[in-house]
């Protein structure tokens, strides 16, 4: 089955059963038509290797030093943390995710790296509690974004790498472009979202959330449906993540923690114009894909005067962090090592690593 993202961009790199052809045009929005309709029951009914998969929640614990709260003028921002030297990895979740998406990658990150990691749930998301939890505009984000930075952090001498996926990649950009965060912004790296993949997506995103199941009986049926529906493909970042992303409403009845049709007028204005962004913006940059086929116009004009590194990561849906989040930290790391931003622990080589072959098909089919 195709995978299925609780994000406001369907995985991208999914193909459909009868799509044959190497471009499919229209395959984002027949993506954002048909993702999220509940899965058939598996018929395996969970059981690997005759013992069931455990479907608990895990607790953020497992992964991040500590859980804050952050209060901005009434508004309580939760952030989770972890690292207590090094530079400062800011990560943003993309929509209807939260700070725990990023659990299973800055655990490995901080093995890899001395590093500290801070990841918020964004304005009506995860534990974070507003008074206006349906504006998601770029400009109150971007305000939130670099409220929550100065609140932990101050007048921090340490260099910032700004890191978003999806949402949370666009929000980067337009945050470093606004020069909002008042430390010093060493690199910015984006995961998985492309203006103009985005923009043709847009059209089927109210279908898609209205596709999806409703509600949940447990924690555990909801982490179930994230795996066999293919949302998620790590049963550790599932059982971290997805518990965050839902809310109990009653006994034995829990649905999504937010409502995202709520927030459609935003929707455009978190895309638009970012890939001229993306390129202006004077630091370091990463844009890893999970899928070969993503760079519009502007961006692979931009990969070829050698403005960002690009990186193709295999087998992984929409949520990258999520799905292979060891792979992801050895890029980052790597990237991090490579301009000076970081220093990496015993056993990790900075070394480039070889060329991923999906990464030289591209190069040969679009840059004769």
């Amino acid at each position: 089955m195709s995978d299925d993202e609780i994000d406001m961009l369907p995985d991208l790199n999914s193909v459909m059963p009868h799509a044959t052809t190497p471009h499919r045009p229209n395959e984002l929005l027949r993506q954002a038509v048909t993702h999220g309709r509940p899965p058939p029951i598996p018929s395996s009914n969970g059981i690997v290797s005759g013992k069931r998969r455990e479907m608990s929640e895990l607790p953020w614990s497992d992964f991040f030093d500590d859980k804050r709260e952050v209060n901005i003028d009434g508004d309580v921002f939760n952030v989770y943390l972890k690292g207590d030297e090094g530079p400062i990895f800011y990560l943003l979740h993309g929509g209807g995710y939260s700070g725990l998406t990023w659990a299973c990658f800055a655990k490995e990150l901080c093995t890899l790296v001395t590093c500290r990691v801070i990841a918020p749930d964004l304005r009506g998301h995860g534990d974070t509690r507003c008074a206006d939890e349906h504006d998601l505009s770029k400009e109150t984000q971007i305000k939130d974004i670099s409220a929550i930075f100065n609140k932990v952090y101050g007048d921090t001498d340490e260099s910032v790498c700004i890191v978003g996926h999806s949402m949370g990649g666009a929000l980067a950009v337009h945050t470093l472009n606004a020069k909002a965060i008042s430390a010093k912004v060493a690199a910015l790296i984006v995961i998985d979202v492309v203006e103009g993949s985005a923009m043709e997506a847009l059209g089927g995103m109210v279908h898609f959330l209205h596709s999806r199941p409703s509600s949940f009986d447990s924690v555990e049926k909801a982490i179930r449906w994230c795996l066999s529906s293919g949302t998620a493909k790590n049963p550790m970042a599932a059982r971290v993540s997805m518990p965050s992303q839902i809310r109990e409403v009653s006994e034995s009845e829990y649905t999504w923690r937010i409502d995202l049709t709520t927030t459609e007028q935003y929707w455009k204005g978190w895309f638009e114009g970012l890939s001229r962004e993306f390129l202006g913006c004077a630091v370091p940059k990463l844009l890893v894909l999970a899928g070969v086929d993503r760079l519009d116009k502007d961006l692979t004009i931009g990969q070829m005067q050698g403005k960002f590194q690009t990186c193709v990561l295999p087998k992984v849906g929409h949520c990258v962090q999520e799905d292979s989040p060891e792979k992801l930290a050895d890029e980052i790391g790597r990237f991090a090592c490579r301009h000076r931003i970081a220093q990496p622990n015993l056993k990790f080589s900075p070394l480039a690593s070889p060329p991923d072959p999906a990464i030289l098909q591209y190069e040969r089919r679009h840059h004769q």
